[in-house]
């Protein structure tokens, strides 16, 4: 079978279930595990993000948008080379993802038509789902259901030592830095799992933009920033559009030294495996003396202020 993905999460997902020599086209950004690197890219951007703040990358995309223009573009030519029998691609947002409906067009224009699986993952069950989805796709549900398994186990070791803590912190998620946004998807799930509350998340909904008067509001004990695509490093060199904020150095957060850069990129902002890791450290994070044991500084790095 050959499989393209257009989803980071789904080409992860295809390597995980032992499938990775039938991936015959990827996106761009599909970077993980490594091997990925070298597959023959279906997806380009419209603009490349690298050198620009946070303020210039949403005033793009949301330029780019109004216009009615693609953030992504598929390279049809490349997409005929790759010759797919299966297309792994999502709704669930434009700004992650090519269109869904220009996936469908460019399939149409496909001399053999093949099968398009759609991944839009709203709660990390929705996740595990996808995981044996793809595995029936693929051939491999019997691995899947395996992995499914041992992800699920993971999941149940976290929930179970949370379970009685009270109090639970509160815990601030946001998904990007300027604008502010708060988290949701499967990030306010994360945190009740991982023992917290998180007031400011939507579960289920893209993240959504607030006002730094909701962050003073909810007077997080917990702060964790997360940015959309941003590795520890990238977040730490905007960490002064926080600082700068009136209030900054009055949340309790802040006062505990618990304000924490996390890698999104790898752990938090995409819908695959690796949401399991992401709460096994958002869960140490919350509760170190529940999971003991140091995360390295380029997963979490708590912000000197």
């Amino acid at each position: 079978m050959r499989v393209v993905s257009l989803l980071p999460s789904a080409t992860e997902i295809v390597y995980l279930l032992g499938v990775g020599d039938q991936l015959t086209g990827v996106s761009h950004e599909c970077d993980f595990p490594v091997a990925a690197l070298d597959k023959r890219k279906i997806i380009r951007p419209a603009f490349e993000g690298f050198g620009l703040s946070s303020q210039e990358i949403d005033g793009r995309v949301r330029d780019a948008l109004e216009r009615g223009e693609r953030i992504y573009r598929i390279d049809f030519e490349a997409l005929q080379a790759a010759d797919p029998d299966l297309i792994l691609t999502q709704e669930l947002c434009d700004v992650c993802a090519a269109p869904y409906q220009d996936v469908l067009e460019a399939v149409t224009k496909l001399s053999r038509k093949p099968e398009v699986l759609s991944l839009d993952p709203k709660s990390l069950g929705d996740v595990l789902k996808d995981v044996e989805r793809v595995g029936e796709a693929t051939g491999r549900l019997r691995e899947a259901e395996d992995v499914v398994r041992s992800l699920q186990k993971r999941v149940e070791t976290v929930v179970t030592r949370t379970a009685k803590t009270t109090p639970r912190p509160t815990v601030v998620c946001l998904e990007w830095l300027d604008p502010l946004m708060a988290s949701g998807h499967w990030i306010p799930e994360m945190v009740d799992l991982a023992g917290g509350k998180e007031p400011l998340g939507n579960l289920g909904t893209p993240a959504r933009r607030i006002a730094w008067e909701h962050v003073l509001a909810s007077v997080p004990e917990i702060l964790v920033l997360m940015p959309c695509g941003f590795a520890v490093d990238r977040v730490l060199e905007e960490i002064h559009l926080l600082t700068r904020l009136p209030g900054w150095d009055g949340l309790p957060a802040v006062q505990k030294g618990r304000v924490i850069a996390v890698d999104g990129h790898a752990y938090y902002s995409r819908s695959g495996p690796r949401l399991v890791d992401g709460l096994e450290i958002l869960a140490h994070l919350v509760h170190p003396e529940l999971f003991p044991g140091p995360v390295p500084e380029e997963i979490a790095k708590v912000v000197d202020h």
